[in-house]
Formats: C-alpha cells, structure tokens, sequence
C-alpha cells in the first residue's frame, strides 16, 4: 500500500467498467494496478491486477440504474490495496462529447447536465458514464473529477468529412459525423511516435477492433477520418452492432414491417452484426472455432467490410504508409489480421505468417510497401493524462 497521491480512471463499456490505478509524480501518472466490474455477471466481482498479484473479490452491491452501492463498495475493497485517501482524481470516459466538448474537461453540475443531454447520441455507453460520475459525486462529495471524450479526438477532421449529404441546416443542428474510439485513437498515434516515427508522420489507418470496432484515418497523427460516423451503430460490422446500413432498410422496417422505434434500435444495437448473421454468437473466438457456413460467413463479411473501409479511408488521406492492428481482436487474433491484409494486397500489403501468428509489434514483411503493426491500446492511460492536464491548467 502507497501514500503517493493516486488517480483513478473509469472506463464505462454498455456493460462493464475497466478501472485503471495510477500513481502520480512529477512525471505524469504510472499504472500500478488495474481492476474490472463485469455487469453482465452475477453476483458482481471486482477483478484486480495488482503487479503480479491478481484478486477476485465478490461484491454485494446489485447494480442496475443507481450506481452508488457498486462504487462504494468497490473504493472499499480498493482500500484494502491502495490508499484511497490518497486519490487526486476520478478521470472518466465518456463516449459523446457533440459539438461543445473537443477537449478533457472538469466535471461540474453544468457539465454533467450538458452531457446528460447528449444521451439520445450515444444511448448505450453515456447513460452508464454518467451514473459512474453521479455516484463517485455521491461517495466523495469533494473529489475532483474529469471527463475524457471519445468524439474529441476526431475534431480534426474536415467540415467536408463530417458532412452529410442531407439539408444544410440539419448539419448545422449538429447531425454530422463525430467519430468515436478517440481515447484509444490517441494512444495508437502517441505509441506510433515513439515506435516508428517516420511512419507516424506519414498517412496510418488504425483499426480499432473489439465488440465494439472503428477505423481512424491518421495524417502526421491526427484524425482525418473515422468509419463510425453520428452514432457508434456507424461503420464496420461488429459483435452485435449492424455497422453501415442502407437507411432505406429502417424505412422499410418502421413503415411496412411495423417496427416499433424500441425494437428498431434494440435489434441495431444488439441482435445485429456477427451474432445476427451467424445467429451463433457475436465472439469471433467463437466464430472462427465452429465450422457451420453461418460462423464463416460472419467472419468473412466482418473481414471484408474492413477491407473496404481501409480501402475507402485510403482514399481520404490519398495514399497508405502504415496500418496498426489493435484492441481484443486487433491485438491477439491472427486469423482476422491475415484474412483483412490478404484483401488488401492490390494495396501493397504483404504479411509476414511466423509475425502474424506470434502477434509481433510488426507483422509486415521487408518488401511491405505498406507497414502492418500490431499495438496495444490503453485507453486508461490517455484518461489518466488528460485528468492531470486538467488539474495542471487551473
């Protein structure tokens, strides 16, 4: 147990919290242990990494729309290995941040209820966000806290790129392309400065591939493009999400099919991508195990969208110098790598198998005119970061 002034970040998923530890000194803040609430089990459990320590402790809070049993009781069993007297700061991330919010903010009354309003933009992430922020305010009254946001990191990009072909003055009431994933976005193009830096400052897709998934078009590492667009329903097929979708298709549902807008948006968000084409399972560890045409023809239209997104954003930034593998799928699963870069040989990219199947920092070959990486993502860390440059710039 240390006395060293520590900061915490929350990482809200639509059904999980990662929280990161860190300690903090003159020269930034440093994980020193990591836990996870999984929501979806019960009862609830805090998994802790601490070092090389790894703790389970049940939780007897139940969950469900008040967070503030959850939180306290998780501060409590952090006490037991970090003193949590000593926490600076809660930094949080938060999906939307819509127009106003293009940088890491303090959180106050104001702008919690201007997030608030921001749920109808992001209805399954900004609502767990906000219940974490309202019970940390319950638990520690006085506690600073931060909000990171995933749409900031995109705010580089172009009025040409965020644009919709709809009505001027829709875009103007904020219906445009706002991008998500920033926090890990952002890590990847700090993480390529140091690893390759003559690749970093030239043109990088990086694909962002878990449950959730995106593509983000980096020049010199800022956003230029980004596959999810005004939702995170936007771009690539994902575990249950639908990706791209001709809007003529919600028509048809909602007028002739008679869906109602609940089930319209509960079947998007949750029966959709490669648990509704395969009807097996939205994994792909799952996927790429079971044999039946419906698992491989999941797999292979998740590999193929890629493909062609990566192709589209090729396009954007008008030319190709690298391509960066990362999150759960992106990090640890070679299958999806190769299936997606032998797509794209008519690009340049030549994989190397022995990198590819040991998940290598580089996975390309030497004659590779596009350079293939594989880097792991901390989204944590970025939070962490901007928590303290917010406190730093008061």
């Amino acid at each position: 147990m240390t006395d060293a002034k520590l900061l915490l970040t929350f990482n809200a998923g639509s059904s999980t919290l990662k929280i990161g530890l860190f300690q903090c000194d003159v020269n930034g803040a440093h994980r020193v242990g990591k836990g996870l609430v999984d929501f979806s089990r019960r009862p609830l459990s805090l998994h802790l990494t601490e070092g090389p320590a790894v703790f389970d402790r049940f939780l007897h809070a139940e969950g469900g729309e008040d967070l503030r049993d959850v939180i306290a009781e998780t501060f409590e069993t952090l006490g037991r290995h970090f003193n949590m007297d000593a926490v600076r700061v809660v930094g949080h991330r938060v999906v939307h941040g819509g127009e106003r919010f293009v940088g890491p903010i303090r959180l106050d009354e104001t702008s919690i209820g201007d997030i608030d309003q921001l749920t109808a933009l992001a209805p399954l992430h900004q609502p767990q966000a906000l219940r974490l922020i309202r019970a940390v305010k319950h638990l520690r009254p006085t506690l600073a806290q931060t909000a990171s946001f995933d749409t900031a990191f995109h705010a580089t990009q172009s009025d040409l790129v965020r644009r919709f072909a709809l009505p001027r003055a829709l875009h103007d009431q904020g219906i445009k392309r706002y991008g998500f994933h920033g926090l890990s976005h952002a890590f990847i193009a700090a993480e390529l400065r140091v690893r390759a830096p003559k690749v970093a400052a030239g043109k990088v897709i990086v694909a962002h591939l878990g449950s959730g998934a995106s593509l983000c078009a980096l020049n010199g590492g800022e956003s230029r493009d980004c596959s999810m667009g005004f939702s995170t329903l936007d771009g690539i097929p994902m575990a249950t999400r639908c990706g791209t979708l001709d809007p003529g298709v919600l028509l048809h549902l909602l007028g002739p099919k008679g869906r109602t807008l609940r089930n319209l948006e509960d079947m998007l968000y949750y029966r959709s991508g490669l648990l509704g084409v395969s009807g097996i399972s939205g994994d792909t560890r799952d996927l790429l195990k079971d044999e039946r045409p419906e698992a491989r023809e999941a797999i292979d239209l998740f590999t193929l969208r890629i493909a062609g997104e990566i192709g589209r954003m090729t396009a954007t930034l008008g030319g190709l110098d690298g391509i960066v593998f990362t999150a759960g799928i992106g990090e640890h699963q070679p299958e999806i790598r190769a299936a997606i870069c032998d797509r794209l040989r008519w690009l340049g990219v030549a994989i190397d198998g022995e990198a590819n199947t040991t998940s290598a920092p580089i996975i390309s070959t030497s004659a590779s005119s596009v350079t293939a990486f594989v880097i792991p993502t901390d989204e944590e860390q970025i939070i962490a970061n901007e928590a303290l440059s917010v406190l730093a710039s008061e």
